[in-house]
């Protein structure tokens, strides 16, 4: 039987606490800053372990989105979001 949950979204502009509690992250859609870096997830604050990191490209009009296969990255903690050279990242959870 598979496992069925809500999805709900958060778009986030700036590095933080997601305040979305314990989660599994689904789905990932980001804008691109003017020059490459990256979107990272780590469980349970900034010192947390990294779960998920996304590497984007150099340009202030790219945006890419990444879906996670299976039930997705389970974080036992509220993810703290990362965003260096990155506009906003929305991403998908439940």
């Amino acid at each position: 039987m598979t496992m069925q949950t809500d999805v709900k979204a958060k778009n986030m502009t700036a590095t933080a606490a997601s305040a979305v509690g314990r989660t599994r992250i689904r789905g990932v859609y980001w804008v691109s800053g003017a020059t490459a870096g990256s979107v990272s997830f780590k469980n349970g604050g900034s010192g947390g372990t990294e779960l998920l990191k996304i590497d984007t490209v150099a340009s202030a009009t790219a945006v890419g989105y990444l879906l996670l296969p299976g039930e997705g990255v389970l974080f036992s903690l509220d993810p703290y979001v990362t965003m260096t050279n990155a506009t906003s990242v929305t991403f998908f959870y439940g």
